[in-house]
């Protein structure tokens, strides 16, 4: 893949990625890369917890959580946002070791150069959304339909 992004200082927060060429729709920029860990592993560690409200964890699939914070591509600093311009694409592999499962950052709409690379971080947590929670994971993209927060709404049980 050509290398027409770079990462630098955010307005949305800390770090970002940008575009430095134009991207069209559909294009693959960059996969997201890091150290394959389970579950089991992540909740024991050390990688960030959800009271922290940061975080390089992408969940791969039901075994396995692509961790950013060692081996990580640029893909890491991507920002969330609730009017995104990228999407995660995952890529299963044909055989049964889901380690080599992949996730590719796509683009959902052309960008121009000098534009923030975003997408919808998509996190679901187990714990309650309370205010206390919903400002740690507090979302500063500026769209005009942001919800305030990356976590997703919960999902009614079905009785």
């Amino acid at each position: 893949m050509p290398r027409k992004i770079v990462a630098r200082r955010s307005v949305i927060h800390g770090n970002g990625v940008f575009a430095v060429e134009p991207i069209a729709k559909g294009e693959r920029i960059v996969e997201y890369k890091g150290r394959r860990r389970t579950h089991e592993d992540v909740d024991a560690g050390d990688s960030g917890d959800a009271d922290s409200g940061h975080t390089f964890l992408f969940t791969l699939n039901d075994e396995y959580v692509i961790d950013a914070n060692f081996e990580g591509s640029t893909a890491k600093w991507i920002n969330h946002s609730c009017k995104p311009n990228c999407e995660a694409v995952l890529e299963e592999d044909d055989g049964d070791d889901r380690r080599k499962d992949r996730v590719f950052i796509e683009a959902t709409r052309k960008i121009k150069p000098g534009e923030e690379l975003a997408y919808n971080y998509g996190i679901t947590l187990d714990e309650a959304h309370t205010p206390r929670m919903k400002k740690i994971w507090e979302c500063r993209c500026g769209a005009k339909e942001c919800t305030g927060t990356m976590l997703q709404p919960k999902r009614k049980k079905k009785g």
